[in-house]
């Protein structure tokens, strides 16, 4: 068994808190609602533009989104059930049948990222003719494993790594061709067999974090593992 999976306590995963609500402090619970709704920010976005919106349009709609069902989980109003990801993607749904139109004006929140940034991460993450549904979870993934990286990069400049980790980012996900090794290995001054083991490390550690992130959007082991799964299906579906 993972070690995340027998260490984790689901009752405190940010997800849980918010389930909880009158269960955890208002403190505690506004500043997990906060963090969920600015974290995936983006895959909101994206399934907002498949409706067919423009990229301004598209940036108030979930703005106003996120707007509103932060005020709705704020007030106790909204009590949340099943997986977050799953949630988040009905309410967009029920918001986007209702009158959104009255809310985008009023909108304001802290974090979100100018439209330029995210045309430009639309254009990189997805291709035409994907549905509104399928770029929602591609980006939900993308962004799990984005939020692995980042703490990855993190820890590595916190410890003096960050030469080898970016020389191995490249091969988080795929094998090196033959001679590859022999080549990082020059070019960090290092023994080959050293850049073997270290990729082996970086590998588990980035899968660590990426279970870590995954675990904070669930409330349990059993969520966990099915979570695991559809990142897995949505990143690799045919493009």
């Amino acid at each position: 068994m993972n070690s995340l999976t027998a260490s984790q306590n689901f009752t405190h995963t940010r997800w849980s808190m918010v389930q909880r609500l009158r269960g955890s402090s208002l403190a505690e619970t506004r500043r997990a609602i906060a963090e969920l709704a600015v974290r995936y920010w983006y895959p909101v976005y994206a399934y907002v533009r498949r409706c067919g919106h423009t990229p301004d349009i598209s940036q108030d709609i979930a703005q106003a989104f996120l707007q509103h069902i932060t005020d709705e989980l704020r007030d106790g109003c909204s009590v949340p059930h099943g997986k977050f990801r799953l949630w988040l993607l009905l309410r967009l749904n029920a918001f986007l049948a209702g009158e959104w139109r009255e809310l985008t004006d009023a909108a304001d929140v802290d974090g979100t990222p100018p439209v330029a940034e995210m045309e430009s991460r639309d254009r990189s993450e997805h291709v035409p003719g994907e549905s509104a549904e399928q770029a929602f979870q591609r980006s939900f993934a993308l962004e799990v494993l984005s939020r692995g990286l980042r703490r990855l990069r993190s820890e590595a400049i916190q410890t003096g790594h960050l030469d080898m980790c970016e020389a191995l980012e490249p091969f988080l996900a795929r094998d090196p061709v033959p001679g590859q090794y022999d080549d990082m290995a020059h070019r960090l001054g290092i023994r080959t067999v050293v850049v073997v083991m270290a990729l082996k490390r970086l590998r588990q550690r980035y899968r660590e974090l990426v279970r870590e992130e995954l675990a904070d959007i669930v409330s349990s082991p059993e969520e966990l593992e099915a979570e695991q799964q559809v990142l897995f299906a949505a990143l690799d579906r045919d493009r």
